[in-house]
């Protein structure tokens, strides 16, 4: 299905489409009409002096989600916020969203919630790096609390299908969700320190079996024992710039970065799902780029504040 036919289904549906908790496609349509055309142009913006910002600001809009629902509380400066919590520590991509809210300021003050902001630039970024786009419900409200204590929800790199699959359906996300929202990695990059453990002492003084041998030596010369654990690896290797299912190619080939990524390959309960995105013969197959709309649709709406819950932040870093 192409995104052209994807988009034309959900705007056929009606321009206030309910997707759930009180969010809807249009919300600003008459507040602010220019709302989602700002936040475009300033993602793009972004993007053409630093790429690495849409892989960032889609993982932003995951992490804030995960905590306290998607609330952009992520984006709250201060001592002990959920941007100073390890996981969020090197997101990058703040500075895109104060970009954006400023603009939206000047000719919409006191409209436009930041968590709106985050959700729609997430969707700009997997355009920006050639997938799919989808209609973004929006009506969000933005959180009042913030506390790095609260990260520890968020999905671990050396997380278990099992586990993952727990984190994910305390948000009422499924196992294909799962799988398809994590396929989110096939753009950006990781650092050496997140996986390198799977590189020399893993098992028995080896390392990790799932990875292919000839893709091991790869990864020993990236990120040599010893060596500098912030240097930057593809997630998806060959294609960390593009939004494609290259990714699940790699997890069956044995060319997952993250244990937890690599694993969704080898456990049976999600294994079927990243077959169905590569066309395995004999199941049903998937298209990725679509599924991912609509996870995030799913994802976006996790826990949201509307109507007269939280606030409408005037600066995204601070609560009012």
């Amino acid at each position: 299905m192409s995104s052209i036919i994807y988009i034309f289904l959900l705007i056929s549906m009606g321009a206030t489409l309910a997707f759930g908790q009180g969010t809807r496609v249009g919300f600003y349509s008459r507040t602010c009409p220019r709302a989602e055309s700002i936040v475009t142009s300033a993602v793009r913006s972004a993007f053409g002096s630093n790429p690495t910002v849409a892989p960032g600001l889609l993982r932003m809009h995951f992490h804030d989600c995960f905590v306290n629902g998607c609330d952009a509380s992520i984006l709250i400066d201060g001592t002990n916020t959920e941007k100073t919590a390890g996981p969020n520590r090197l997101l990058r991509g703040y500075e895109v969203i104060e970009d954006a809210k400023k603009q939206i300021e000047a000719v919409c003050p006191g409209v436009v919630s930041c968590a709106d902001i985050l959700a729609l630039a997430a969707r700009d970024s997997v355009v920006l790096t050639k997938g799919f786009s989808w209609a973004v419900p929006t009506g969000r409200r933005d959180g009042r609390v913030s506390l790095a204590s609260e990260t520890s929800n968020l999905p671990g790199f050396r997380d278990s299908v099992d586990v993952q699959k727990q984190k994910f359906t305390a948000k009422n996300l499924n196992a294909q969700d799962l799988v398809t929202l994590v396929g989110g990695h096939t753009i950006g990059t990781t650092a050496c320190q997140f996986f390198s453990y799977r590189l020399q002492n893993f098992s028995n003084g080896g390392a990790d079996p799932s990875i292919s041998p000839a893709f091991l030596s790869q990864l020993q010369t990236l990120c040599p024992q010893g060596g500098d654990g912030t240097k930057r690896v593809g997630l998806d290797n060959g294609s960390e710039g593009r939004f494609d299912n290259s990714f699940f190619a790699n997890l069956r080939d044995g060319k997952g970065i993250l244990e937890s990524d690599q694993k969704l390959w080898t456990d049976a309960s999600t294994k079927t799902f990243v077959q169905r995105f590569l066309g395995i013969r004999g199941l049903a197959g998937l298209t990725f780029s679509v599924e991912f709309g609509k996870s995030m649709v799913k994802m976006s709406n996790i826990e949201v504040k509307t109507g007269t819950v939280g606030e409408i932040r005037k600066v995204c870093s601070a609560i009012n």
